[in-house]
């Protein structure tokens, strides 16, 4: 294998609520592991070595070796890598194995494009709610907060993506809100490298969200819009200033 020891993945690496609890299961190796589907096992192993870059951008995984680090068979390998590859993290190879593609700038056009038609149409829908919002979205900045003070970096998006999350799920549009949180883990993966380097852009992502919490309470849905797209327009700018 090219990379990095797949046994070494951190266990504080947090993932989407599918399979947050089966990764901490699997790294742990705590009881009652083997009631959990073994391609369930298999597929929140290598998403986790994935978005944590044990398994880089470029490293070709082999069926042997996946079912060797977790401990099953090659067919709940295959069934984990064709979800890995329908989430586009990976692309497989008949009779090799699976790629770990690289985040392409093409990518990050794209996932960009995509948050700010969901995310700007989400500020506008969600206003009249908007009183509701604000102790939820509060508490995610809070848990900003605590990941900077540590130098969390990956926890410190999954709390800015939750942020974001909570503002499209409210504004009650199942289709978009579904769209939208399949993004997520292309969001972590593109966005922990830049902000390891400069770890001041998360005081920047502070600053942001709490400017549009403030504007929850005030008058004008055209400011919070604008703030909506200013943020994501920084974000575009981190993330291409990284490529």
């Amino acid at each position: 294998m090219v990379g990095g020891d797949p046994a070494q993945a951190p266990d504080a690496l947090v993932l989407g609520d599918e399979t947050a609890e089966i990764a901490r299961v699997v790294v742990e190796a705590a009881p009652g592991v083997e009631k959990i589907p073994a391609a369930e096992r298999v597929y929140a192993y290598v998403k986790a070595a994935i978005l944590d870059r044990v398994y880089p951008g470029g490293e070709l995984l082999t069926e042997g070796e996946l079912a060797a680090a977790v401990g099953v068979s090659r067919t709940p390998v295959r069934e984990a890598l064709l979800r890995l590859e329908e989430s586009g993290l990976v692309k497989l190879y008949p009779k090799r194995g699976a790629l770990v593609l690289p985040v392409l700038p093409q990518e990050i056009d794209d996932v960009l494009e995509a948050r700010e038609l969901i995310e700007t149409h989400a500020a506008a829908k969600v206003w009249p709610r908007r009183k509701r919002l604000v102790e939820t979205l509060t508490a995610r900045v809070d848990e900003m907060r605590a990941h900077r003070k540590s130098g969390d970096a990956k926890s410190f998006l999954e709390a800015d993506r939750a942020f974001h999350e909570a503002i499209v799920d409210a504004a009650g549009n199942q289709i978009l809100a579904k769209l939208y949180n399949s993004l997520r883990d292309r969001q972590v993966r593109m966005g922990v490298p830049g902000i390891e380097v400069q770890p001041v852009r998360m005081d920047k992502s502070i600053t942001a969200h709490q400017e549009m919490i403030d504007a929850l309470g005030g008058n004008s849905v055209k400011r919070f819009r604008e703030l909506v797209v200013a943020h994501i327009d920084t974000a575009a700018t981190d993330l291409r200033g990284t490529r």
